[in-house]
C-alpha cells in the first residue's frame, strides 16, 4: 500500500503530513498575537474570514527560532476539529511512499516528538518523519500529557 505526503523542512529534518490533510500552502502573513497563549502558538491568522491558529513547528519540537529575516512558510492543515496553520522553514514535494519502507519511530527521538510521529520512511537520500496531524496541536505538559 502507498501513501502520499506533503513534505516540509525544519532545520535539517524532512517531515511529512498526509496530503489529504493539507488544505493549502501560503506565504507568510500578518498574525495577531494571543496573550498568555502557549509558547508554540505564534498567533492567529485571518484566512479569508476564518480565524486559524498558527503553530510554530520549530517551537513545538523545541528547536531554536528561524533566523531573523527569514519568514516561515505556512501550511494550512485540516483535521476533524477544523483547520490550523503550521509554520515551517520550507515546503518540499508531494511524495508517494510504500509501506514496505515504513519503520517505527527510533527510540532516539525525544518523547515530545515521538507523540506526533506515526513512523519513518527510508527514502533514497533522506529519512521522512511522518506526522499524525491530530497530535501536532496537542501541547506538551510538564507532568502529564494534555490534549
Amino acid at each position: 500500500m502507498t501513501h502520499q505526503f506533503c513534505t516540509f523542512h525544519v532545520a535539517d529534518f524532512l517531515f511529512g503530513v498526509p496530503v489529504l490533510n493539507v488544505q493549502e500552502v501560503i506565504r507568510h502573513q500578518r498574525m495577531t498575537r494571543v496573550p498568555l497563549s502557549h509558547k508554540t502558538v505564534r498567533g492567529l491568522i485571518n484566512l479569508r474570514g476564518q480565524i486559524v491558529t498558527a503553530i510554530d513547528f520549530r517551537q513545538r519540537i523545541e528547536l531554536p527560532p528561524l533566523a531573523t529575516g527569514n519568514d516561515p512558510v505556512i501550511i494550512v492543515i485540516r483535521t476533524g476539529d477544523g483547520a490550523f496553520c503550521l509554520l515551517v522553514d520550507g515546503v518540499g514535494d508531494v511524495i508517494e511512499v510504500d509501506d514496505s519502507t515504513l519503520e517505527p519511530a527510533p527510540g532516539t527521538i525525544s518523547s515530545l516528538v515521538r507523540e506526533m510521529v506515526t513512523g519513518v520512511y527510508r527514502l533514497k537520500e533522506h529519512i521522512l518523519i511522518a506526522l499524525e496531524v491530530e497530535e501536532i496541536t496537542c501541547q506538551p505538559a510538564t507532568v502529564e500529557r494534555v490534549c
